[in-house]
């Protein structure tokens, strides 16, 4: 077998398409054997790990509806193993501090492929 970065699933939530599109491109890339979902918002996100749970997960925070930061608290709760990012071009502290307690990794948006790599390597890294 390949390393154990082989056949992952990553769930990509944002609203925006054009930064799923970014992220899913810059991923396969890298990992060409990934799966990759997408969800819109959080909602779309809890509903999809209830069906298929995810190895990675990158959250936007600011989506309409549920906030990323509620959404990824939700998931982490049903599912602590998922790995998660969180993308925001809030960097306030208190963003930041809240993705620290979920054990997420918050990355400043814009989403390029410096930022994409940041996540990929906390989704690498020790746990």
């Amino acid at each position: 077998m390949a390393s154990n970065d082989s056949g992952k699933t990553l769930l990509i939530v944002d609203d925006s398409k054009v930064s799923r599109m970014v992220i899913k491109a810059n991923v396969l890339a890298v990992h060409p054997d990934w799966q990759v979902m997408e969800a819109g918002t959080g909602e779309e996100a809890i509903a999809l790990v209830e069906q298929s749970v995810p190895d990675y997960c990158t959250m936007d925070i600011n989506m309409p509806g549920m906030l990323g930061t509620d959404a990824a608290a939700q998931i982490l709760q049903a599912h602590p193993s998922v790995r998660i990012a969180i993308f925001s071009a809030n960097i306030q502290e208190a963003v930041q501090t809240r993705a620290q307690q979920l054990g997420a990794l918050f990355v400043a948006k814009p989403v390029t492929e410096k930022s994409i790599g940041q996540a990929l390597l906390h989704f690498r890294g020790p746990l």
